[in-house]
């Protein structure tokens, strides 16, 4: 994998990359819900994607991948956090890490502009996959909800 300096030079920068992100969702007036989720569960939730970049991008990982961020699903809409908010955290965090990688000033060679398309590649399957996932819990969640009486309406924008 040719974009393997890539990744971990992403793995880690984890934290100053989590910071700049956190900063930026905490200033976004469309994520009011998710900014108010304790500082520390955003934080894990970026170092778990960051850190382990590596690994979520490997085709092994898929099955845990279906299940960790299904349950994530699960669990933003148990907490009322709109579906529209969920999925703009983690294209903020898609886009701020390809920044940093951008920002490196890493693509002087063909080799190295093709690493660099190679990991935009890669990590847009990844965050596909992840936000099909985390959508796929959320409706599993909502759909529970509404069977059992006790349906939540975050799944549209609110104003």
């Amino acid at each position: 994998m040719v974009s393997g300096k890539l990744i971990r030079l992403i793995e880690e920068h984890w934290e100053s990359l989590a910071a700049r992100i956190l900063k930026q969702m905490h200033a976004d007036p469309r994520l009011s819900h998710v900014g108010a989720l304790p500082e520390s569960e955003l934080r894990e939730r970026a170092r778990d994607i960051l850190e382990n970049l590596g690994h979520w991008l490997t085709p092994s990982s898929e099955h845990e991948l279906a299940q960790r961020f299904e349950r994530i699903g699960e669990l933003r809409h148990e907490e009322g956090i709109p579906l529209d908010e969920v999925v703009l955290s983690y294209l903020i965090l898609k886009d701020r890490m390809l920044e940093f990688v951008r920002g490196q000033g890493l693509s002087q060679s063909t080799l190295e502009v093709y690493a660099e398309g190679e990991l935009e590649h890669s990590v847009g399957r990844f965050f596909d996959s992840m936000t099909y996932h985390v959508v796929r819990g959320y409706c599993a969640a909502l759909e529970h909800a509404y069977h059992h009486g006790h349906a939540k309406t975050t799944t549209g924008p609110h104003h």
